[in-house]
């Protein structure tokens, strides 16, 4: 339970940056070379690559934690 609120958060932490970053999901998931219907379960908090996609996204966008 606490696991999946922890990947909610993460999630929507992910979301509020791309979006102050102007940055579609589908943009983003490009950058990534995700799927956008991966980057859309990511921000939903379904998915545990959480770790992986912030090695990626890294590089695409500014996580200010």
């Amino acid at each position: 339970m606490q696991n999946e609120r922890l990947l909610k958060q993460v999630g929507l932490r992910i979301q509020k940056l791309r979006i102050l970053q102007n940055l579609s999901q589908q943009d983003l998931a490009a950058k990534c070379d995700f799927e956008k219907s991966n980057m859309s379960r990511l921000e939903a908090g379904k998915v545990n690559r959480i770790i992986h996609f912030l090695q990626l996204s890294q590089y695409h966008i500014k996580l200010q934690c």
